[in-house]
């Protein structure tokens, strides 16, 4: 009997309770709106104390669980409670660990006067007017916000879950137009602002209530401004994306497409971006809008597959006529992500930028020729046009952004030569600009793209020869290794920094080093050995050179350069193949010439090189990647070849194998005879082939 009346008593408490919770509910309501007309606005003083606070990390010492459970007031229902990823996050009635608080954002049990409030707000049309004044009121209020901190503060006057959202999208849009050094302090300002746990607490309570628009905007501003994704907050918005998916139109599609591609990949957020993946595949042929494609390209990433990319790419192509300059910039960073290298968007972006040349930013220009590189489309006339704008306003630049950009060129093997020799010249004029850093990035750059200023080639190698010198106390085997193989590629002997390489002890440190990969040290440290002793200014061609016939050997590829040289010569004895040289240089056809340089003549079968009266060509056939790009410059390692084959007594033909090889047999002869009769160094007045007898 007495525990019946204890349960009538608990009952009536609780009735009474209920009761007492609608009324405060319904006086919060009213002060809120009423809060509406004069909202608190403390972002004045917030942006004065910004710039005289001591800095500090953003999210140094920001413990978000003890934050929301010291400001947040006490609530019906059970205690707040974090979750972690494994944890549903709709679940409730779990008590909290004290040691579990501060993992994640705070779960709550959505109290019943909330939801009756939503019903009394939506009845009676005298509220509801006055609802609708208090909205146009907020939201003029809204757009007079000046930094995410005011935005924060009107959130305070918020009425509806819409507001909240709105705030939280502006606080978002404020943030992101800041620089990067203002965002750190705004950052630090935002989390620890009491607004924001309210915030962050009425968007996880109304998630399920949330229009699709304010859903993924929500999303997208959480993540951007953020909020870990490990939290209750960012994992409950992402189910319910899941759950509302199919209602989500175009543009909803796209701005959580753009959310996703900046996540780490977790269970939740795979699973979104799986539902995605289907939903865009249906609705890409009803998708008229570029922007929405790049964003689409952005989510799918390089793990979609094949037949979704062409999908992507055919859409692109529907509306490539309406192709605007910035989608022209994003379309190469959107096929980067989807490691998707189209040649028709990719031709039509560059040409949209050719167009609009001098619209493009510096840091454009770098995210352009960076994709260039990740896709492998060369396009020698996107990059000159890059080059020459570079060049006509280099007065614009300073020299840390020329030498980017040409640092850019050199992963692409494109040499922009008039602005190599511009920057050379600002390099000489002032070389405290280069720190260790800066000059082994220009040697790697000059060394191979092959540049040598003409007018002042002395200066600029012995500018960065001093500038060596200078950081050989402080400088690592590997890049002692480097710098110098740089400088021989050029034919530059820098020999203080040389002696210090070539010590027993440092050569022993540089091999067992993990900085290089031990075959690759052992080709540089050859490389530099051979051109301290060809390049030397007392270095003389030897009196005997020995060479090897290995005509079996030669290469498929060679084969119909060998045939072309038998029907030109007349026999096989007029040219030897596949010739093998001291230092480890190889040729592919030798021919030697009378000393007028006007007929060919049979190569003896003890060739010992010491008759001076012949003058020796030595032809090698190399692919285009020997090249940069667009041109039959040579680069580094083909130059420096060239110039040590000249040491050693040979005219040196370079021939394009790849155009060689689409030649027809006739025009492939015609090709050799002019190269050979008209490229070696002497003068000929008359064409003659020795006769064999």
């Amino acid at each position: 009997m007495l525990s019946w009346h204890f349960k009538a008593i608990h009952e009536t408490l609780a009735k009474m309770n209920n009761k007492i919770s609608y009324l405060l509910s319904t006086v919060r309501c009213m002060h809120r709106c009423n809060s509406v007309l004069a909202p608190k606005s403390s972002a004045t003083t917030r942006k004065h104390v910004l710039w005289i606070c001591r800095y500090r990390e953003p999210l140094e010492n920001v413990n978000f669980g003890r934050l929301l459970l010291n400001t947040f007031p006490p609530l019906r229902g059970p205690s707040l409670r974090f979750l972690s990823q494994k944890t549903d996050v709709f679940s409730t009635g779990a008590k909290i660990e004290p040691e579990k608080s501060a993992e994640a954002l705070i779960s709550e049990e959505t109290p019943q006067s909330s939801l009756e409030l939503e019903k009394l707000d939506d009845s009676g049309s005298s509220k509801e007017k006055h609802r609708a004044g208090c909205s146009e009121l907020f939201y003029s209020s809204l757009q007079k916000c000046t930094c995410p901190s005011d935005a924060l503060d009107l959130s305070e006057s918020a009425v509806s879950i819409k507001h909240f959202a709105n705030c939280l999208t502006m606080a978002w849009r404020l943030f992101k137009n800041l620089s990067e050094e203002q965002q750190r302090y705004e950052k630090q300002l935002i989390f620890e602002h009491p607004a924001f746990v309210k915030l962050c607490q009425q968007l996880l309570r109304d998630a399920r209530r949330m229009t699709r628009g304010d859903l993924v905007f929500s999303l997208h501003a959480v993540v951007n401004l953020g909020v870990p994704q490990n939290t209750l907050l960012v994992q409950t918005l992402v189910r319910v994306c899941q759950e509302k998916l199919n209602q989500l139109d175009n543009r909803c599609v796209s701005v959580l497409a753009t959310t996703l591609a900046g996540m780490d990949k977790d269970k939740n957020v795979g699973a979104l971006q799986a539902g995605l993946q289907l939903l865009v595949e249906q609705r890409i042929p009803s998708i008229r809008d570029i922007f929405m494609l790049q964003n689409l390209m952005k989510c799918m990433g390089r793990d979609a597959p094949i037949f979704l990319k062409k999908k992507l790419e055919m859409a692109v192509l529907k509306e490539i006529d309406h192709l605007t300059f910035p989608n022209a910039v994003r379309m190469f960073l959107a096929l980067v992500a989807m490691n998707y290298c189209s040649v028709p968007i990719l031709n039509a972006c560059s040409k949209k930028i050719q167009e609009n040349i001098h619209d493009i930013q510096f840091r454009q220009i770098i995210a352009i020729l960076e994709a260039c590189c990740s896709l492998q489309y060369r396009d020698v006339k996107l990059f000159s046009a890059l080059a020459d704008y570079i060049n006509s306003t280099a007065c614009l630049w300073d020299k840390r952004q020329i030498m980017l950009f040409l640092s850019a060129c050199e992963t692409l093997v494109f040499q922009p030569s008039e602005l190599m020799g511009i920057f050379a010249e600002k390099v000489t004029e002032d070389p405290e600009f280069l720190n260790l850093k800066n000059l082994m990035i220009v040697l790697r750059v000059y060394s191979r793209l092959n540049y040598v200023p003409r007018d002042q080639k002395h200066p600029f190698f012995e500018t960065l020869h001093s500038c060596l010198n200078k950081y050989l106390p402080q400088i690592s085997n590997a890049e002692l290794l480097k710098a110098a193989y740089s400088f021989c590629i050029l034919g530059y002997l820098p020999h203080h920094a040389l002696d210090t390489l070539l010590q027993k002890d440092s050569r022993n440190e540089l091999l067992l080093s993990d900085d290089l990969h031990k075959e690759q040290k052992e080709m540089m440290l050859r490389c530099v050995k051979v051109c301290m002793e060809l390049d030397s200014p007392s270095f003389t061609k030897p009196a005997f050179v020995l060479t090897e016939n290995s005509s079996s050997l030669v290469s498929l590829n060679l084969r119909k350069a060998r045939e072309a040289l038998i029907e030109l010569l007349g026999d096989e004895n007029m040219f030897q193949q596949n010739v093998q040289l001291p230092y480890k240089y190889h040729i592919d056809f030798e021919i030697q010439m009378d000393s007028d340089g006007k007929k060919v003549v049979p190569i003896p079968a003890t060739d010992d090189h010491t008759d001076s009266s012949v003058q020796r060509l030595a032809l090698l056939f190399v692919p285009p990647s020997a090249f940069c790009l667009g041109s039959t410059h040579p680069q580094g390692k083909l130059a420096m070849k060239k110039r040590h084959l000249n040491k050693l007594g040979y005219h040196v033909i370079l021939v394009l194998n790849k155009k060689f090889q689409e030649m027809t047999n006739q025009d492939a002869i015609e090709f050799l005879k002019g190269k050979i009769y008209s490229e070696n160094p002497f003068p000929l007045s008359e064409v003659t082939v020795q006769d064999n007898n």
